[in-house]
This record gives structure tokens, sequence and C-alpha cells, in this order.
């Protein structure tokens, strides 16, 4: 039993004394950007792209963050993430999001874990979104995201974001 548990990757609750802070309300507000690659199951870089993300929050503490994806191969992508107060967390929706994630926080980190549609040529493929983000400044975030069919790993992003207004 005890090398199971060491077979476990770090939880939510180990980051509770890391700082600075990260509270989502506060960094995911205005004006920010993103620039980030995609790996495939290898590793591989297949992708780079940049994103500008605009963000708000309303009186009943729901958050709008609004993305905007240029990826280097000149796709667009557009998603708005709605994240509504549910269970000390946020509950978080995108019209793209087949099965919405619940982001929890403690600490510098955040964790949420959703299954994303994909387009995958003429179709479209359903993906879980392990996604874990850490703020290193009050200005910097770094996301991780692996990305999973049936269980197996089948790529990963990762991203930085920057605050441009203060």
């Amino acid at each position: 039993m005890l090398w199971l548990s060491g077979c476990a990757g770090p939880g939510l609750d180990d980051y509770k004394d890391h700082e600075p802070a990260l509270v989502p309300s506060d960094f995911f507000e205005g004006e920010l950007m993103a620039r980030g690659i995609v790996k495939d199951w290898s590793g591989e870089v297949i992708r780079t792209f940049d994103a500008d993300i605009s963000a708000s929050w309303d009186a009943e503490g729901v958050g709008t963050l609004d993305e905007v994806f240029r990826f280097d191969d000149g796709e667009r992508q557009t998603r708005t993430w709605t994240l509504t107060p549910e269970d000390g967390g946020y509950r978080a929706t995108a019209g793209d999001v087949v099965e919405p994630g619940h982001m929890q926080w403690r600490g510098n980190a955040i964790h949420m874990n959703y299954v994303l549609r994909l387009a995958y040529g003429d179709n479209t493929l359903d993906v879980r979104m392990d996604d874990w983000m850490f703020l290193v400044t009050p200005d910097t975030l770094i996301n991780q995201t692996t990305m999973s069919k049936w269980g197996v790993d089948v790529g990963e992003l990762v991203l930085v974001i920057q605050k441009l207004d203060k």
C-alpha cells in the first residue's frame, strides 16, 4: 500500500502554503496575454500559439474569460469561460466544454479537470483536460495541461499567462 501511495502525484493541498497566493478573481481580471505550445503524445511540439484574454467579474461573483487563440498554422479559436461560484470553488463552463470543470485553488495553485470537444479531421474528439496553474509572480502564471482519452495521455499544453494591466 505504501508503494502505491508513492505513485500518486501532488495534490492541491500540497500547495496551500506556497506564495504568491493565487486568487482567481484577482489574477483573472482585465487584459491578459498567453503564449504556449501544444505537444503530441510523444512530447513533440506540434503547434505554438498566443492568446488574448479579457476577464471580468460581475456583482454575484461570476467570472467571464473571453479567449482568442491564434495558432502558428493560421487557425483561430475563441472560447468564453463562465466561472460560477460552487462548493468553495467555481463551476467552469464553455461552449466546447462537454463536461464542466470544478476549479479549486490553494496557495499559488489552481486545479481543474474537464472534458473539451476538439476538432479532429472531419470529426470531433472529446478529450479530458487535467489543468494545473501556478502563480510564479503576481503578474505571471504558468499553466500545464495533460490531455487524455480513455485514460491514455494523448498530448500536453504548456503556456504562460501574463497580466497586462494592474
